[in-house]
């Protein structure tokens, strides 16, 4: 994907995704993949418990008193008991593989809701009692889009990802860094923040979202973690929101860089980068996902072929125009035969990855003979 376009027009057609999308059900055969890679466990509160017992809610402002699009949910004492413990179990299940040892100093400080998201997702805030340290982990509906979204960045993005799920509740680490729309705000005009390794890391990022058709990267939906490093700073962008995974019809809505949301990043690299250096951050991207398409193939291959089979997470209409998009840019009629989202991922990650792959495995045979 070339990154010498330019930035996307406040005045021009709108690349949004679709207003709301439908939650996906997660079939047998996703469900049976979960339970074996360990992903499916007893939780002892669902999604259900948290939002039918919610008795009446207030509007949640951050420290500098603006409004957010959070609401902290109250609950009753007939049932706040129940769900307190439950969270506060649920938090050792995604800490520390269910050992409840470590929770006689936790507590739940506050329970947030938004509705303004697809997945209408409830934000723990876990405290220590002892030293008021807090975390946050989120309870949302199981989705079948978000599961396949969030196992992709698992298996071929540089992060791992903590999730767990049983039957209709799906629960999700935070995932720390600063929102890039607060980022693009607060961060951009400080001399501290080096823009050349910011602009490396979007062009990074870009590559990462095409190669495996993850979309809606609009810059509330990802954020900036910042690493000291010896003489300055690393800079790593980490999608939050996963369940716009091969969702879309639109080939732009799975490159960032056609967000105007996005337009300071993009900005930036062409400002900072020229056309070498981009195609060299391309391809390192590329590589790296290679590798970790080597390692995790069994895996990687369980998932797609699951994936595949699943004609529920999109509209055919869509499935359409995305083949007939990704076909017509790579002048390569295979994508026409896909008849599902999965099928295109697939196709999508040997399109993009095929000679990367093909160089690892020509090293391998040189080191084995």
């Amino acid at each position: 994907m070339q990154f010498t376009d330019q930035p996307a027009s406040a005045e021009g057609p709108s690349n949004k995704p679709s207003r709301k999308k439908p939650i996906f059900p997660v079939l047998e055969p996703l469900r049976n993949y979960l339970k074996l890679h360990g992903r499916e466990v007893r939780l002892p509160v669902s999604y259900r418990d948290l939002i039918q017992h919610i008795t009446y809610s207030v509007p949640l402002r951050d420290k500098h008193n603006q409004e957010t699009l959070w609401e902290t949910a109250l609950y009753d004492m007939r049932h706040w008991d129940f769900i307190r413990e439950g969270l506060v179990q649920m938090y050792a299940i995604l800490k520390t593989e269910g050992d409840l040892s470590y929770t006689k100093h936790l507590d739940v400080a506050r329970i947030d809701f938004c509705s303004f998201a697809n997945s209408n997702p409830f934000r723990i805030r876990i405290v220590n009692k002892f030293n008021d340290n807090y975390d946050h982990y989120y309870i949302k509906q199981a989705d079948a889009s978000r599961i396949y979204g969030l196992e992709l960045e698992h298996l071929l993005s540089p992060n791992r990802i903590t999730f767990f799920t049983h039957h209709n509740t799906l629960v999700e680490e935070h995932i720390p860094g600063i929102p890039g729309d607060i980022f693009i705000k607060n961060f951009f005009a400080d001399p501290q923040t080096n823009k050349i390794r910011l602009s490396k890391e979007f062009v990074k990022f870009n590559e990462r979202c095409f190669v495996r058709l993850l979309g809606d990267m609009r810059a509330y939906n990802f954020v900036v973690d910042i690493t000291p490093d010896i003489e300055d700073y690393q800079y790593r962008i980490r999608a939050i929101d996963f369940d716009q995974q091969s969702y879309e019809g639109r080939k732009t809505l799975y490159i960032p860089q056609f967000f105007k949301e996005n337009n300071a990043f993009v900005e930036l690299c062409l400002k900072y980068l020229n056309k070498d250096s981009i195609e060299q951050y391309q391809t390192e991207e590329r590589t790296m996902m290679a590798f970790r398409v080597a390692s995790s193939r069994f895996r990687l291959m369980e998932l797609l072929n699951i994936m595949a089979k699943d004609r529920q997470i999109s509209s055919p209409e869509k499935l359409l125009q995305l083949k007939t998009q990704l076909g017509e840019h790579f002048n390569n009629p295979a994508f026409f035969k896909c008849h599902s989202m999965g099928q295109l991922v697939k196709r999508q990650l040997k399109q993009t990855l095929q000679k990367n792959l093909a160089l690892i495995q020509k090293n391998l045979s040189k080191f084995e003979d």
